[in-house]
């Protein structure tokens, strides 16, 4: 069976976003593939991290995860830090990697901004990071967003010059999964930005701890244009708030864009946030409660984190040790 690798960051204010175009994908792989599920608590340290906070949103995470239907029993969910292989791996791969490669990785630059100088040398190089992720368990599928396809482009080329280098095809070539309808979920305030964390308006997102009311209060201010909604895609044109809440509509149902367009076009967008807002509510809230019912047994979330470590680190360990030959370590 094809392995996949994949992982979130614990950074806070799990969204819609990452639900849409992240977790439940994910729900929807683990019966195709052989799966590795991470909270990637070691790249949320790029930029500091209160460690309470870091702790509890490990959990969080966690918890959405087996909320959304991912099965422990069935997959592998753990925190990366558990699983020191990773750290390892990605000095061996920094070895590899070159400079101008990171130079060219977009995402730095936008989450640097202008302050490049101050930027933490873990932000730089985290892309080395991820690439590590992946091929300590020789992954053959990562389900990727536009937004990250740079980096596994970077992924494969690491592999190959590590298999060149050493002439030996130890690492295979990770292929992407990108998904269609939901995958790029923008900004409520602002349909040209992606819906982000770090974003600080709260307006600006769902999450997955919002209540009915915030969800319901957030779908009716969401940023709007003046004309009546498309009766086909053609019509977003100049229209991301359009777009996106149409779009988001379409994920959430399950609905091609099309259709959605058809069912809602020409409506005037007050009548269909209302929609929008009960169907955002129908699909989240079994969700919500069920993460609120693993968030107060923090023991039983942590004891599964603790049992994917020590299956991640098994399956890890033949792989580092066959690495650690190849370069030549005693």
């Amino acid at each position: 069976m094809s392995r996949i690798f994949s992982g979130v960051q614990p950074t806070g204010d799990l969204h819609l976003g990452n639900y849409l175009g992240a977790i439940r994908n994910w729900v929807r792989l683990q019966d195709d593939y052989e799966c590795l599920f991470c909270v990637v608590d070691m790249h949320a340290i790029t930029n500091w991290q209160d460690p309470a906070e870091l702790r509890a949103n490990t959990r969080e995470v966690a918890a959405a995860m087996m909320a959304s239907g991912i099965d422990p029993k069935r997959n592998i969910i753990f925190n990366q830090s558990r699983v020191p292989a990773h750290a390892e791996l990605a000095w061996i791969l920094n070895c590899v990697a070159r400079l101008g490669w990171l130079n060219r990785m977009t995402q730095f630059k936008e989450k640097a901004g202008k302050n490049r100088e101050n930027a933490s040398v873990g932000l730089f190089a985290y892309p080395v990071l991820m690439a590590a992720d992946i091929l300590l368990y020789k992954a053959t599928h990562v389900p990727v967003g536009e937004d990250q396809k740079q980096h596994l482009e970077l992924t494969r080329d690491i592999a190959q010059k590590f298999n060149n280098d050493f002439k030996k095809e130890l690492f295979p070539v990770v292929e992407p999964l990108i998904f269609g309808a939901g995958t790029r979920v923008m900004s409520l305030r602002d349909g040209t930005n992606k819906m982000s964390k770090s974003d600080p308006s709260q307006q600006s997102r769902i999450t997955m701890t919002d209540d009915a009311d915030a969800i319901a209060r957030k779908v009716r201010k969401a940023k709007t244009d003046p004309d009546v909604l498309p009766g086909s895609p053609t019509g977003f044109a100049g229209r991301p708030e359009a777009a996106n809440l149409m779009g988001i509509y379409a994920a959430l149902s399950d609905t091609d864009i099309s259709q959605v367009c058809q069912d809602f076009g020409g409506q005037q967008f007050s009548a269909f946030k209302q929609s929008l807002a009960d169907l955002a509510v129908a699909k989240l809230a079994p969700i919500q409660d069920e993460m609120r019912r693993l968030m107060d047994d923090p023991a039983y979330v942590e004891g599964v984190l603790a049992d994917g470590a020590k299956k991640a680190q098994a399956m890890a360990a033949p792989i580092l040790a066959e690495v650690r030959e190849t370069v030549g370590f005693l």
